[in-house]
């Protein structure tokens, strides 16, 4: 099973609202998940993302793969940084 971290679509028409969630990537975009990892906001001058950074952590670290779009947001948290750190360390 190939786990993917992955936005989830919620909200109104023309107020987007996603979950970051962790999926089996044979699901579909709205469809089941595994667990819900943090939530991006881009309504919001500036965009809003609340992520836990423990959560992110254990899914890379299982060999999970994030979309480019929640690579782009887990990057700009400093997440994707200290995910190669501990990479490289070990």
């Amino acid at each position: 099973m190939a786990v993917k971290l992955r936005l989830k679509r919620m909200g109104a028409k023309q107020k987007p609202f996603y979950r970051i969630v962790a999926a089996d990537s044979r699901s579909p975009r709205d469809g089941r998940f595994i667990e819900t990892v943090g939530t991006y906001n881009p309504v919001l001058n500036p965009a809003e993302v609340k992520i836990d950074k423990e959560i992110a952590l254990k899914w890379l670290n299982n060999g999970a793969e994030p979309t480019d779009t929640v690579r782009t947001l887990l990057k700009n948290e400093g997440i994707l940084k200290e995910f190669n750190e501990s990479k490289k360390g070990k």
